[in-house]
């Protein structure tokens, strides 16, 4: 009770003073009756003072009942009366609060007609546009009459306010009124938020925002309150943000002539069908205006028609957002933006509205939303392309990059994916005369093999793996080496397309000379930042105490600290900017949990590895004493997928898991701005994410049956089950399944299934748990639709780029890692991106709140990530034709030991001889179905047979096998690199037709800044002409004129030579004037009667 007491004391503190100060203002006496549970009242006493011109946005007015409201008190109306000694005033001022309450009764229906055909965009009035939304949730602890705990609030006025209709007295005489409210007991949180807000909105109005809020008209709800930004402020901060905007000056693009003009026109005809129907930048397309940083000294260059129109919504809500971002909070906390109060939970959310439905509601003119609705976010737009410059307008430069970059990898994926399909046509075309496949399925070769596994697995034909050794010729054949190497080529060309691509949207969207912006520190950096504050103090407190006595010069530091803390208080800060800093000390312990962290899930990712391992080998061993002998022959393929499929949903849920832990361990470095946040979270989610996605995929590559050993000799693992080996024709086909069934899964189930199912499952939570949680509404809720702001805030927020960029870099990876092992890859991918870019497009348009609009030149780091992937790709393919297809095998054979010249002989020459005596004690077959006895068995590879001196070591041709595939390797490597070199010289990053332009405009700039100069030059040669002129007249006989009236050679007050302009030098143009004129201000040495001497030019 004493708590609440003294809060109204500190609340109307202010008021009393302006009370005292008082002129014309009117005095309104509030005194509230706080009655405990055991029938005791304490009065209080509050007197305020209030003006005359009492709005949101400049006073008070409204400040007593809108806080007890925050305190969780329900909204405060009745009858004031007032002393005796103030009748006459108050009457006045009742009579002034009563026309306005009648005023405001008869325009009501006319502002709610209003403000529905303004959809909700913009405040009561209709006329100021909201360009933010806060958003907050409040309480007001409400509670039955005469519970324990409790107190009673009874406020009795003094007749200053009107009664409502339904509270008015029923004879009409007029009574003193009492509005008892029922409150619990005070939530100290809840009245810090109150107090941080209060003081963080006032600031907002100190920058020159106005502020619009909603009545609280529930116990417990969410609040909203609106921003706009009158001219004013958008002026001053789009040329503190130095935004350029187009000026009135012209000029037409350049038709080009000759076969290229021709040509480019043919193009243009050809792709109209698949250009969206939007009008931003097509009236416009040959016509380019000059661009210019704004500058509120130069509006006459800009073609402002209207200035609540001429920045759009995009520019408004950004400029908006820049300060809510630097605006701080001193006195309630010690907090600077909006980012850091939403997560203080001062605010729940801030986010800028959408414009408006993106329904076609028939209207004739369509607003951007419907326009992006209907010509990018629907299925029935997969054939067009982007509107790219009109999803920069809506949402920005940086979200406008990610789907220019998006729509230009998916149209390069075009012809990947038509050479990719030429290539497996290739192969299915020349299956049927593959020599090596031939020999495989020629059951005349009888190629007895070595059992699969010890003791259970029996001797088996090698013509019972016909069908493995064909699929793997539809992947592995000499078409494969060309394909591997043109999807290198085409990686180094993509990314020169699209540096090409992104210099055009810098130019084109005006990003040349874009600064980085100054970021404030995160929440998190300055929690860690002051608790560090306040362990010094400790400390220094601590040593104070141990050594009470000190030298003198100690003690004159002292006296300057202290100095220059009282200094920076009374300043409304701290220490100042970079003063004081985290340094690697205080982020050691983050780091040293990081490396740990990222250690053991690079172990748990490797122990999935291997747990689908020991699943292959158990498994094989199980299909092998199948005794149905179709099951024994496809026991490579069972084995294989289900595997796979296994380890596909082990992926899927450890990617969720890794994009948590990596947002947790970035979290623990303690970055200091948002952007280091996202460069380490990206960083780390990408390490982690890739591991997990290619781990298998790096393991069949490289890895299976690298180790296995040779019959009499296998390698073993756990003491009993022998590691696994490749299938006769090689383990490509097993790394084309693996690497089909991770990527397709992938796309289909995490890229397409959760970006659809997740955020309606959000969605739906969110809304059960609001109708559970939130009280009836009144009546007036009730009548009032949803606004704007409310459809915005069901929507889900918009978490960042981040996991969007994620997919397609995991997907890049698939493109280039492994494409010679899997053509179709490019052909999947692009089918996927069909339906991502419109998946996305239909997310970010009716799905999400409108995001920030953020200003970027590039696409980041993300650019670094690729180019590296794109430069690792041709190592790992150059490595996967060597040693994991049968690429090099073949040629060496073909040119070294084959007879023929031809592939004839092939098989018989890969495979080696055991003898099955060889065999350890215990392994060997115990039953045979063969009908004749074993005697050699045979094993792919290169090894001496058992009747040579060196029995089942390393034969020649092994050595001769592995030389060419290191020198296949370093010649790949080398071809590609001299090729992708090749490719950036003859590609500028920078096109010739934007390079010109850019030259173009720069010289036009100049010209028009050069004929404005040239026009004040002019101007002021013709005043200094015509005032010399005014001095020779009187020595004609006439007389001088008048002040005040004007001459021949200057106007007179009423004259309308002013200047359009209030330009630094129009102002001195004005005084040069005015001199000339004799019109100087008075005791100014230029005034009327002064002596002036002119100097002439």
């Amino acid at each position: 009770m004493a708590r609440l007491m003294q809060w109204f004391s500190h609340k109307t503190q202010p008021l009393s003073e302006r009370k005292q100060e008082g002129k014309n203002k009117c005095n309104a006496c509030f005194v509230f009756f706080i009655e405990t549970q055991h029938g005791t009242a304490v009065g209080v006493k509050v007197t305020t003072a209030i003006s005359e011109s009492s709005s949101i946005h400049s006073d008070r007015f409204f400040g007593i009942p809108r806080e007890i409201s925050g305190l969780d008190f329900d909204t405060v109306t009745g009858v004031f009366d007032l002393p005796d000694h103030t009748e006459e005033q108050s009457e006045s001022s009742s009579t002034m609060l009563h026309a306005r309450s009648e005023d405001k009764m008869r325009g009501a229906n006319t502002v709610e007609s209003l403000q529905e055909t303004r959809s909700g965009l913009y405040f009561n009035d209709g006329k100021r546009k909201v360009d933010y939304v806060l958003v907050y949730h409040y309480r007001r602890l409400s509670s039955i009459r005469g519970s324990p705990g409790q107190h009673r609030l009874s406020i009795i006025s003094n007749g200053s306010f009107p009664v409502s209709a339904g509270k008015k007295d029923v004879q009409g005489v007029k009574t003193e009124r009492e509005v008892a409210v029922e409150f619990g007991p005070v939530d100290h949180a809840e009245e810090e938020k109150i107090m941080i807000r209060e003081e963080f909105e006032a600031n907002l109005i100190d920058a020159g925002l106005e502020i619009e809020r909603d009545k609280e008209h529930k116990v417990q709800g969410v609040g909203f309150i609106r921003l706009h930004a009158p001219w004013q402020v958008l002026s001053r901060e789009a040329e503190f943000l130095k935004i350029k905007l187009p000026t009135k000056k012209s000029y037409e693009l350049k038709e080009g002539s000759g076969i290229s003009g021709k040509m480019d026109a043919f193009w243009r005809k050809l792709n109209q069908p698949f250009q969206p129907k939007v009008p931003h930048g097509m009236d416009q397309s040959r016509t380019k205006f000059l661009s210019h940083s704004f500058s509120r000294d130069k509006l006459h260059l800009y073609n402002i028609k209207q200035k609540d129109t001429f920045f759009d919504n995009t520019t408004r809500s950004r400029i908006v957002y820049e300060i809510l971002r630097r605006t701080s909070c001193v006195r309630a906390c010690q907090s600077v933006g909006v980012s850091t109060l939403i997560a203080k939970g001062v605010y729940d959310s801030a986010f800028p509205l959408h414009d408006g439905d993106f329904k076609d509601t028939g209207e004739e003119h369509k607003n951007d939303r419907q326009l992006l609705h209907d010509e990018w976010a629907r299925y029935g737009a997969f054939y067009k392309y982007q509107p790219v410059d009109l999803i920069r307008k809506y949402f920005g430069e940086k979200i406008g990059l990610y789907f220019a970059w998006l729509g230009v990898y998916t149209q390069l994926l075009i012809p990947a994916s038509l050479v990719g399909v030429i290539v497996f046509f290739y192969g299915c075309a020349t299956v049927d005369t593959d020599v090596p496949s031939l020999e495989m399925c020629d059951e005349r070769q009888n190629f007895t093999m070595c059992p699969l596994c010890d003791i259970t697995c029996d001797y088996w034909n090698l013509s019972s793996a016909c069908s493995t050794a064909r699929a793997s010729h539809l992947f592995d054949n000499p078409a494969t080496v060309f394909f591997a190497i043109f999807m290198s080529l085409w990686a180094a060309m993509f990314m020169e397309h699209w540096k090409r691509k992104q210099m055009s949207l810098t130019y084109s969207w005006d990003l040349d000379g874009l600064e980085e912006e100054e970021e404030h520190p995160r929440p998190k950096y300055e929690a860690a930042l002051l608790k560090k504050r306040l362990k010094k103090k400790k400390k220094t407190k601590k040593k104070k105490k141990n050594k009470p006595n000190k030298g003198a010069e100690e003690a004159v530091d002292t006296s300057k600290e202290k100095w220059r803390q009282r200094l920076l208080s009374a300043l409304g800060r701290e220490v100042p900017p970079g003063y004081e800093k985290l340094t690697w000390k205080d982020r050691m312990p983050g780091y040293i949990l990081n490396f740990s962290s990222i250690l053991f899930m690079f172990g748990l990712t490797f122990a999935v590895v291997f747990g689908m391992i020991i699943y292959r080998i158990t498994t094989s061993a199980l299909l092998a004493m199948s005794p149905n002998s179709e099951t024994k022959s496809n026991v490579r393929v069972t084995v294989t997928a289900t595997a796979v499929i296994i380890n596909l949903v082990v992926i899927l849920i450890l990617d969720e898991i890794y994009g948590a832990v990596a947002v947790w361990l970035t979290e623990l470095e303690i970055p200091k701005t948002e952007t280091e946040f996202e460069e380490r979270l990206i960083l780390k989610a990408f390490l982690l994410k890739f591991m997990n996605a290619y781990a298998p995929i790096f393991y069949v590559a490289f890895f299976k049956g690298r180790f296995a050993g040779q019959p009499g000799d296998y390698v073993y693992v756990f003491n009993g089950l022998r590691m696994e080996e490749c299938a006769p024709g090689g383990c490509l086909i097993e790394l084309c399944i693996q690497l089909s069934i991770i990527m397709l899964g992938k796309q289909l189930i995490q890229n397409n299934v959760f970006e659809i199912g997740i955020p309606k499952l959000k969605k739906l939570f969110r809304t059960l748990k609001d109708k559970g949680g939130a009280p009836e509404e009144s009546d007036d809720q009730h009548a009032r639709p949803p606004q704007r702001w409310d459809l915005d805030y069901d929507l889900e927020p918009f978490e960042g780029l981040t996991p969007e960029y994620m997919e397609m870099i995991i997907q890049f990876g698939f493109v280039t890692l492994f494409v010679a092992s899997f053509p179709l890859a490019p052909l999947f991918a692009l089918l996927n991106n069909v339906i991502e870019i419109r998946l996305d497009a239909k997310k970010f348009v009716t799905e999400l709140r409108r995001p920030n609009a953020v200003r970027a030149k590039d696409i980041g780091i993300w650019y670094n990530i690729l180019s590296g992937m794109g430069k690792f790709s041709v190592i790992i393919n150059a490595f996967v034709i060597s040693f994991t297809s049968d690429f090099i095998p073949r040629l060496v054979y073909q040119y070294m030991y084959s007879e023929t010249g031809t592939m004839h002989g092939f098989i018989d020459h890969t495979l080696s001889y055991f003898n099955v005596s060889n065999f350890k004690p215990g392994t060997a077959p115990v039953s045979s179905q063969f009908d004749r006895e074993v005697t050699m068995c045979r094993y792919k590879d290169y090894r001496e047979p058992p009747w040579s001196p060196t029995p089942y070591q390393y034969s020649k041709e092994y050595w001769s096998v592995l030389a060419a595939r290191l020198a296949f390797v370093i010649l790949f490597q080398n071809l590609v690199i001299v090729l992708s070199t090749l490719v950036d010289w003859l590609i500028p990053d920078v096109p010739k037709d934007i390079s010109a332009q850019v030259r173009m405009e720069k010289t036009l700039l100049v010209d028009v800044f050069m004929h404005e100069e040239k026009d004040k030059l002019q101007l002021i040669q013709s005043l200094l002409l015509k005032d010399k002129e005014g001095h020779r007249a009187p020595a004609a006989g006439q007389l001088p004129a008048q002040e005040g009236e004007g001459g021949p050679s200057c106007p007179g007050p009423r004259s309308q030579f002013q200047p359009v302009q209030q330009s630094a030098v129009a102002r001195d143009d004005r005084e040069t004037h005015r001199a000339a004129c004799g019109h100087g201000r008075p005791g100014d040495p230029s005034g009327p009667g002064a002596k002036r001497t002119v100097h002439p030019g």
